[in-house]
């Protein structure tokens, strides 16, 4: 089938009238606020309108109510675990021309590469070098990329290995395929599979991606996971890029292609993205549509209560002191270490705007930013066993619901911890690691304790790794 015979028989469920009054015109209701954080708490999805009611709140008092009901919330389901991943960029060329991106491809001055299967092999044992155990591979949407090449760039990331460094999981932030396609990338074992809509909003699509790009077609793109998960990928990510259009809108999108694919699949996205537009290269950045950092806060939050078992991704964009901020929110992973630039882990030169996508914020190390995650009470974690394991889809969600953490997350995020302490951290990190674990084992009560120990042992004592429930 081809792709405008796919898109013709798309389901658009983005109705932006519906959706742009319920971002302008509901008005501030303390009651129904309550009542949708109470539904939050009881881990329930929130529909659109209950979503708007928390967009619409404004003094202060009620705010912290918001923010509060999140931190519990985030608390509750994934307990104070972060998980640690890097993006691999492993080409550049696009046949799009989005406006707000320095790939596009009429910008003639970035430097395009796709990197072959010994530079890929070369930034892999860096990454792992670093300590890294997940990467998530980007793509330019190119007729080079095809499903074929990675899967196959995909498979040659899975097989580099170096001391004790392995990637475990490789997700994909790639075009939209056809279901065939799909197939083809889900057995080469990738986890999560990532499309971001950018905007959510017709106009401003429009506006940002020319017509006669494949990425013009929005019911094309806005279809992409749905094909997805029909293909047998049933672990998704969906993102909008915060800056093209009202950020409100975008959030009760998001909230409506969650509770589309619940209820087609009987299981939403596993992770959400909320990146917001950074500078640069050869990009005009319009202020109308900027997202302050009050607000960035705000709808981290909501997005938290909203869809309350998936997880959230606060990328290397932000600063480290927002990313300190509004993890507390409810954000369940973060990239560390982050280079953005092709072949960029084996350098040591400062970044280049016409080699990279965007500007970052966060330039720290891994090992700096896994200290001030411990230092904070949090544990860094880099565990895959649920994927690996079969426990995504469906599954995850029945899992997640009653005892998840206790049973799985909390002793697999140690283990690996101890792992990354072990072979790649710091004295220091090691130092303050090493206190964290005695910590959380103290308090850690699940008849899980004994195996947990008896594991941990074996990892420092007996150089085993990849111990996991």
């Amino acid at each position: 089938m081809t792709k405008r015979e796919l898109s013709e028989k798309c389901v658009d469920f983005i109705n932006d009238d519906k959706l742009d009054s319920l971002a302008a015109k509901t008005a501030e209701d303390p009651a129904r606020v309550r009542d949708a954080i109470a539904k939050s708490m009881a881990k329930e999805p929130l529909d659109t309108t209950e979503t708007a009611a928390l967009l619409a709140v404004r003094s202060e008092d009620l705010l912290e109510e918001i923010f509060e009901a999140a931190r519990k919330l985030k608390r509750d389901v994934y307990g104070n675990r972060i998980v640690i991943f890097a993006p691999l960029y492993i080409g550049n060329f696009c046949v799009n021309d989005c406006k707000y991106c320095a790939f596009r491809r009429s910008l003639r001055e970035t430097v395009r590469k796709s990197l072959d299967d010994n530079e890929i092999r070369q930034q892999v044992e860096a990454l792992e070098d670093a300590g890294h155990k997940r990467l998530i591979l980007v793509y330019g949407e190119h007729p080079d990329y095809t499903p074929e090449y990675i899967a196959h760039t995909v498979r040659e990331v899975y097989s580099v290995r170096k001391g004790h460094g392995e990637i475990r999981r490789v997700n994909i932030n790639a075009a939209p395929m056809d279901r065939e396609g799909y197939k083809i990338v889900k057995d080469a074992g990738i986890g999560t599979y990532q499309i971001f809509m950018e905007t959510y909003n017709h106009e401003a699509y429009k506006k940002f991606h020319p017509t006669n790009t494949h990425k013009g077609d929005y019911l094309y793109r806005l279809d992409g996971l749905t094909r997805a998960y029909e293909a047998g990928c049933d672990d998704v990510g969906i993102g909008a890029l915060f800056g093209l259009y009202d950020w409100r809108f975008e959030v009760l999108a998001m909230v409506e292609h969650s509770r589309f694919l619940m209820d087609r699949f009987g299981c939403g996205p596993h992770t959400v993205s909320f990146p917001r537009i950074r500078p640069a290269h050869g990009v005009q950045l319009d202020e109308r549509y900027m997202v302050s950092d009050d607000d960035f806060k705000k709808l981290v939050a909501i997005l938290r209560l909203s869809i309350p078992y998936t997880g959230m991704i606060l990328t290397a964009r932000e600063t480290p002191e927002i990313r300190r901020e509004v993890m507390e929110f409810g954000v369940s992973q973060i990239d560390a270490g982050t280079r953005i630039e092709l072949a960029g882990y084996t350098k040591d030169t400062p970044q280049k705007l016409n080699e990279e996508q965007f500007s970052i914020g966060d330039t720290r190390s891994m090992d700096e930013i896994l200290r001030e995650l411990l230092q904070n009470g949090y544990i860094p974690s880099f565990c895959t066993s649920c994927y690996r394991q079969g426990r995504t889809g469906e599954q995850f969600m029945e899992f997640a619901i009653p005892g998840f953490i206790e049973r799985f997350c909390t002793p697999n995020a140690l283990l690996t911890l101890e792992e990354y302490l072990l072979d790649y951290a710091s004295d220091e990190t090691r130092a303050i690691g090493e206190k964290l674990i005695q910590r959380e084992l103290e308090r850690y009560e699940h008849p899980n304790r004994d195996k947990l120990i008896e594991n941990l042992d074996k990892t420092k004592t007996d150089n085993q790794r990849d111990l996991y429930f």
